[in-house]
């Protein structure tokens, strides 16, 4: 009698019920690492941050920028210089690193993160958030944007205070397409955009010649800083400056955030603010 069908169909049982085991295990298995990367316990099968991991190695952080923005980075007497700078600095202190600054032009600064190059851009970078496939932005550090400056003594707080005011902008800047469009919305401001420097305007402002500057942040906190008469009554537009890194690099950009409010919470935009936005 051939017993060949039945020790076939014996074997296929066995087979059938070690598979069975063998994925009873596997699930059992990854529902216990899923309950240790829930607990906060480190697992074998967590994602690894190899930019995050790098830096640990290297001791080093590797920054990103355009050299020749005043006055976010400089060169001064062959040594590099600039709000940004500073930043990285102190990020990279908060990181337990040193910073390794590479000069880098500002439409090169993504390649310099894809390219491996760098594993953060600090150079005035403006929040685009359609570059999100390229990079991860920290939050932001710095508002860019446009902002209402009058005299202390002018009793404007915002823009709805400008009726019968006079405002002046540098002739085809940001803030005069922005005066134009609350001009054409409110007949009563008088604008003047005969000022081909924003400083003239400025000047006039501390004069009284004008009631109100409109101007970007950074331009309005050097003019503040250098003349305490004067105040930013409001922002206008929200332009923010971000630092950012690799897009795959998840920690670095969760210890970068970690940074930025620590060195927040201490006061420290406000001494660089002090330090770098002044004539």
């Amino acid at each position: 009698m051939d017993h060949t069908p039945r020790c076939l169909s014996h074997l296929c049982s066995r087979w059938t019920r070690w598979l069975d085991r063998l994925a009873l295990l596997i699930v059992l298995l990854y529902a216990l690492l899923a309950w240790n990367a829930e607990s906060g316990a480190r697992c074998l099968l967590a994602p690894l941050d190899l930019t995050w991991t790098e830096i640990q190695w290297r001791g080093t952080l590797r920054v990103a920028t355009d050299i020749g923005f005043r006055p976010f980075a400089d060169e001064q007497d062959g040594q590099v210089v600039g709000y940004d700078i500073d930043l990285a600095r102190a990020v990279a202190t908060e990181l337990g690193v040193t910073v390794e600054f590479v000069p880098t032009g500002f439409d090169a600064l993504y390649d310099a993160l894809t390219s491996r190059r760098a594993d953060m851009i600090a150079s005035a970078l403006p929040y685009v958030p359609e570059l999100g496939y390229r990079a991860r932005f920290s939050t932001f550090y710095l508002n860019a944007g446009q902002v209402l400056v009058t005299r202390h003594d002018a009793f404007i707080t915002g823009q709805d205070d400008l009726a019968g005011r006079r405002v002046g902008v540098a002739l085809g800047s940001d803030g005069d397409a922005y005066a134009r469009r609350l001009a054409a919305a409110d007949e009563r401001i008088f604008l003047d955009s005969s000022y081909g420097e924003v400083s003239s305007a400025l000047a006039d402002l501390r004069c009284g010649a004008l009631d109100a500057v409109i101007t970007d942040h950074v331009t309005a906190l050097i003019a503040v800083q250098s003349a305490p008469g004067l105040q930013i009554a409001t922002a206008l537009t929200f332009e923010p400056y971000v630092l950012a890194v690799p897009s795959e690099a998840f920690q670095l950009h969760a210890e970068v955030n970690r940074a930025l409010e620590a060195l927040q919470a201490r006061g420290f935009f406000e001494e660089l603010n002090a330090r770098w936005f002044q004539e």
